[in-house]
């Protein structure tokens, strides 16, 4: 069992967790993740990323957003409560050296698992530039600790209601247009954009890396649930991955792989609140 040591919530639908398991944070390192398993009764694992560590403390962080049933679920539990298993951590680490400039981009969710690379970055020397994105300024997460570590921040939000009005990739493109431009740009966050952050790039000729999320079950590359195309060749983003060049990767066959599942997913979404508000009814008096 891990214990869950503290809850947050970050926004209306994202909440970060420290779970007590100190052999998983004395060993991750950043861009590394975790299989989570509520319980045994309800058995479906879904990968999170490590968003921080602390070794003194055991504990490590981990920031989600309310989108499945399972989630939903996770959401659910409070500090003093636990989850059954936790498998990790996975995955290949970031590839972390001085670099120079480093242009991070994080879309939504996609901030959480950016935060240790930033400041893996940041530790090693670079020049760390950070655009954040979000539909709107209630979504953004984690800016001020993003702020403390980039040398120029950039917040953009779809709607306007904060920082700038316009997609990521409007500044990526300022960005790769100036003399000397970045070195390397590592883009997280929803599929369609780290697809276009890639090509965004692409004409500057600046290596951009992509961190993916699919549907994984086991974790050991051994179920192929994870499997996409990289570079004209299938890959396994629970053991080659997450992280891979993001102008090789096939996003449009990696998101049709994300809908399969859809029909399910919504059904299960639409039992958890019907489960919801059941109970609700129940402390309702007649």
């Amino acid at each position: 069992m891990y214990p869950i040591l503290h809850k947050e919530q970050l926004s209306d639908d994202v909440v970060l967790m420290r779970l007590a398991a100190p052999l998983i944070a004395e060993e991750r390192k950043p861009g590394q993740f975790v299989i989570v398993q509520l319980d045994s009764t309800y058995g479906e694992r879904i990968p999170l990323t490590i968003a921080d560590a602390d070794t003194k403390e055991g504990s490590i962080t981990i920031i989600f957003q309310v989108v499945g049933l399972t989630t939903q679920r996770l959401a659910a539990l409070q500090k003093g409560g636990a989850i059954e298993n936790l498998v990790g951590p996975l995955g290949r680490p970031t590839h972390i050296e001085k670099f120079g400039t480093v242009v991070c981009i994080g879309g939504g969710i996609g901030v959480a698992p950016l935060y240790p690379i930033v400041q893996g970055m940041q530790r090693a020397g670079n020049k760390v530039i950070i655009i954040m994105g979000a539909r709107t300024k209630n979504l953004l997460i984690l800016e001020e600790r993003m702020r403390a570590l980039a040398d120029e921040l950039i917040v953009c939000t779809d709607d306007g209601s904060y920082g700038r009005k316009a997609l990521v990739t409007a500044p990526l493109k300022e960005l790769c247009e100036r003399n000397p431009k970045p070195n390397l740009a590592v883009a997280i966050g929803p599929p369609i954009m780290m697809k276009f952050c890639a090509e965004t790039t692409r004409p500057f000729n600046v290596p951009t890396v992509v961190s993916l999320n699919t549907i994984m079950v086991d974790g050991t590359g051994m179920c192929g649930g994870c499997r996409v195309t990289v570079g004209g060749k299938t890959r396994f983003v629970c053991v080659d991955g997450p992280e891979f060049d993001g102008h090789q990767v096939d996003f449009d066959n990696m998101m049709k792989r994300l809908r399969a599942y859809k029909t399910q997913e919504d059904e299960a979404r639409t039992q958890c609140r019907l489960d919801a508000e059941i109970e609700k009814r129940k402390g309702t008096p007649a």
